[in-house]
């Protein structure tokens, strides 16, 4: 079992900035990809930033140039910086980690999507 768990949100003013942070524990486990998903009231979760164990990095358009992902993935720790933050941008935010865990000791494994509880962003004036 992988645990996800985020942090970092809160009530920012629109032009402000803010850190997520999202860390998985368990054992046996290595990190293939770890990423950001939001989902307002009444709207269907959308990728926000994705990052892989090789640092290759996917944005949706509506985040280019304001938000980065980054990830020490030694401490199975993803961030995501927000910058430049808009009304819309109100969300809760979800981390995602895409874990490879080793099943035996010939070195046997299963891939899973571990999803964590998320952390409200309020972007308000």
């Amino acid at each position: 079992q992988v645990q996800v768990v985020e942090s970092g949100g809160g009530l920012v003013q629109p032009g402000g900035s803010l850190r997520l942070s999202c860390a998985a524990s368990g054992r046996g486990f290595s990190i293939n990809a770890m990423g950001w998903y939001r989902q307002a009231p009444g709207l269907e979760r959308e990728l926000v930033a994705r990052i892989t164990s090789n640092g290759n990095t996917a944005y949706a358009e509506y985040v280019k140039g304001r938000f980065t992902i980054s990830r020490d993935f030694a401490k199975n720790t993803a961030y995501l910086q927000m910058n430049s933050l808009k009304l819309e941008d109100t969300a809760v935010y979800y981390c995602n980690a895409n874990v490879r865990r080793i099943v035996n000791v010939e070195g046997a494994y299963v891939d899973k999507e571990y999803w964590g509880e998320g952390t409200l962003v309020t972007v308000s004036s």
